[in-house]
Formats: C-alpha cells, structure tokens, sequence
C-alpha cells in the first residue's frame, strides 16, 4: 500500500467515508473532519508510519506541517518518511 493509499484510509476512516469517496484536493473541512477528528488522524498517521508529525494541535496555523488538503497531507508525510530515512 504506497503512503498516498495509507493515508487515505486513514482520514477516509475519520471521515466515516469510503477511501474512493476521498480526493487529493479535498480538505479535511470538506471531508467533515472537525479538530478533535484531526488529531485522531495525526495520531493515526503517526502510529502506521512510525514518524512524528511536528503539529501543534493548539494552533494548527502555526505547524509547520501543511492540513491545507489531503494532498499536502500526503506530501507532508512522504518528506517525513524521507528525512527519517536519511
């Protein structure tokens, strides 16, 4: 399963939305996920990728890991998984 499909799955799931139902420019307002739904999936994303996301649930505005939509999302975890691996 590539990160894109992972993450996907795991934001399709907080959403209580099917994966296809789930596009890489939504955001996650569009997908109906409110703060306490984003933290689940930051915590989610975290625990299947074995990374740490630098995001600061208190102001989400001042991360400096990009929730503008699911495809920076996705991109925002490959550059992590990348570093990581480096």
């Amino acid at each position: 399963m590539s990160v894109q499909d992972k993450v996907i799955a795991i934001i399709a799931e907080q959403a209580v939305l099917e994966p296809s139902d789930v596009s890489m420019d939504n955001t996650l307002e569009d997908l109906g996920i409110d703060s306490l739904g984003l933290v689940e999936s930051i915590f989610a994303i975290e625990e299947a990728f074995d990374i740490s996301v630098p995001f600061n649930a208190n102001e989400p505005e001042q991360s400096d890991f990009d929730i503008s939509s699911v495809a920076s999302i996705v991109a925002g975890i490959e550059k992590l998984i990348s570093e990581q691996a480096a």
